[in-house]
């Protein structure tokens, strides 16, 4: 084991107990391989899962696992049309797992996130019946400012190619702090505990993953 790895799982077993104090269940795996294997143990056969845009979860598998597993599939790019996609948010907050990475979380066990169309936030908050969170080590930061630095230096420029976002930050790869129409940035969130015990559960990777 690299030394790198060591210090990962070194962080991820002090992480693990402050997850908990805070009501939510903590695992650790070292490569994405099993961070995604771990993500499909969690969730019983059968059951309705969904997700919001989430490269950690594609890059660990867990996406082609679930759409070609014994699930009941809750895809929201399924719909095709308005009605259509309003209906599939309905159903997205009724699903037994709800699937998301987190853009950044505190030494202390806090998940802080960024969102625009803001389906990941509210379904992180309220609704769904578990939400399983894969985040790689990488995204640890020392407190919450940090984590929303981190957030809008790292994670929202790529995130706004990905979505084809017309921002700033799409052009330029640096933040601008913008209130475009297009705006990724609409919603922070910090995640201090879950108020249902075990509803939030967070699989850490060693390895690196999304953005």
């Amino acid at each position: 084991m690299s030394f790198k790895a060591m210090a990962c799982e070194n962080a991820a077993k002090t992480l693990i107990p402050k997850f908990e104090k805070r009501g939510m269940a903590a695992y650790y795996c070292a490569t994405k391989e099993e961070a995604g294997k771990k993500v499909l143990e969690l969730m019983p056969k059968g059951s309705s899962v969904t997700w919001g845009g989430s490269e950690s979860m594609v890059e660990a598998g867990v996406i082609d696992a679930v759409k070609s597993g014994e699930y009941e599939v809750i895809d929201r790019h399924a719909a095709k049309t308005p009605e259509e996609s309003r209906a599939v948010y309905g159903k997205m907050v009724c699903a037994d797992f709800h699937l998301m990475s987190t853009n950044a979380f505190t030494k202390e066990g806090m998940l802080v996130n960024i969102d625009g169309a803001s389906n990941r936030v509210a379904c992180l908050a309220y609704g769904p019946k578990n939400v399983i969170v894969l985040a790689s080590m990488n995204k640890m930061c020392e407190d919450v400012e940090a984590a929303v630095k981190r957030i809008r230096s790292q994670a929202c420029p790529p995130n706004a190619v990905r979505v084809g976002a017309k921002t700033p930050c799409a052009q330029t790869g640096v933040c601008a702090d913008c209130l475009s129409p297009d705006c990724i940035c609409d919603q922070i969130m910090i995640t201090r505990m879950s108020r249902v015990k075990g509803r939030i559960i967070v699989v850490l990777c060693g390895e690196p993953l999304g953005f």
